[in-house]
């Protein structure tokens, strides 16, 4: 790693370890002040000046201490060969750039299903029946057999979790496991071969340091990101109560779709999907055909007929955006304002004007597709 890198690195690691320092926070003094190194830098009564930010947090940032145990992340990092993707990395997945609580920093294992065109989390019970088991198979079995770029996330706990991690890998399609600690043990450890599955054939996430452990309250934390790496949340299984519909609801609350299976009223661990659907917080599905129709997830989205050609562009960042959106299918908002310099307001104001065009579609999740031919090299269209 060049030094520059490791020396930025350093300090987004650092920043991270900070007392009362979340993930907004930690965004916001990034972007007033450029980077986290500045925030380092920074002297504490100006930061003090930064909205939101008093004395208690300004005098979290113990450089000496942060750093030192930043540096020793960073060699438990290349010892395991675990990469450290940054919010403002291409690499980083974009979904999580969308929620406002995404982590500044992911550590991955792994380097498959973190860039899909489609991505399903799946959540349920620790205690699934034999129906939640056999729906859990079917769905997601059957969505691998009919769709292509798909993977499905989970947080490989007991029950549903890892059952879906399970028939992924048995179907051929990447998965994700969110977890819940750091990267130096694997929680629950029956789950270990499991895990080293997934680092094949997908990805072990987390934004919590190695020294983490399984803490309760870490799972909470991990629900976040289950929710925020998919287009939409399924929950199979799930009682009144519990994280399945804490990320439920997390999804709803990040303009995800939520779906959940019915189960008997009579079943304690139907309950809670049943009161999702009754409450309009989820949608009905019973197989992976409902899945596709509720989502629009057509799996050929590029054989769509393209438009006649259009007038010529009122701007050139509406060509520029263009352009990258025939180049990247599947691109959203926060990606196109990165690789364009436009301003993230501005790009959504031209992306509906677009839209309106019908120069552009639009899947769950804001990824976008062009439905016209664009020149790739100078602002005439065909």
């Amino acid at each position: 790693m060049p030094q520059n890198d490791r020396t930025e690195l350093l300090y987004r690691i650092a920043l991270t370890m900070a007392p009362a320092i979340g993930p907004i926070t930690a965004r916001k003094l990034i972007d007033n002040l450029g980077s986290a190194r500045a925030v380092f830098d920074q002297k504490r009564e100006l930061l003090e000046k930064i909205e939101g930010i008093g004395p208690r947090m300004s005098q979290s940032f113990n450089a000496s201490t942060l750093l030192g145990q930043a540096e020793k992340e960073i060699a438990f990092l290349e010892r395991y060969h675990i990469s450290a993707l940054y919010f403002e990395d291409p690499e980083y997945p974009q979904r999580l750039n969308q929620c406002a609580d995404g982590p500044i920093l992911l550590y991955t294992r792994g380097e498959e299903g973190l860039k899909c065109r489609r991505s399903l989390s799946v959540v349920g019970t620790r205690r699934a029946t034999s129906y939640g088991r056999d729906h859990c198979k079917a769905i997601v079995s059957g969505l691998a057999s009919m769709l292509n770029d798909l993977v499905i996330v989970s947080g490989l706990a007991y029950g549903i979790d890892v059952i879906a991690h399970r028939a992924a890998l048995g179907s051929g399609i990447p998965t994700v496991a969110v977890l819940g600690h750091g990267m130096s043990t694997i929680y629950p450890q029956s789950h270990r071969d499991t895990a080293k599955k997934i680092i094949g054939q997908g990805a072990l996430v987390t934004d919590f340091h190695s020294k983490m452990g399984p803490e309760r309250n870490n799972f909470l934390r991990r629900n976040r990101i289950i929710a925020g790496l998919s287009d939409a949340t399924l929950v199979i299984e799930s009682a009144k109560t519990g994280g399945a519909l804490i990320t439920a609801v997390l999804a709803s609350s990040y303009n995800r779709d939520v779906l959940a299976v019915p189960g008997r009223t009579s079943d304690e661990r139907s309950k809670g999907c049943n009161g999702l659907i009754k409450s309009d917080l989820a949608a009905l599905v019973e197989s992976p055909e409902d899945v596709i129709t509720h989502l629009n997830w057509d799996d050929h989205p590029q054989t769509q007929a393209k438009t006649a050609t259009p007038e010529l562009f009122s701007s050139e960042d509406e060509h520029q955006l263009l352009q990258l959106i025939q180049e990247i299918p599947g691109i959203v908002p926060g990606t196109l304002s990165h690789n364009t310099g436009i301003p993230i307001h501005k790009v959504l104001s031209l992306l509906m004007e677009m839209e309106l065009k019908q120069w552009i579609s639009v899947e769950p999740g804001n990824r976008y597709h062009t439905r016209i031919s664009v020149s790739l090299d100078n602002g005439s269209h065909s």
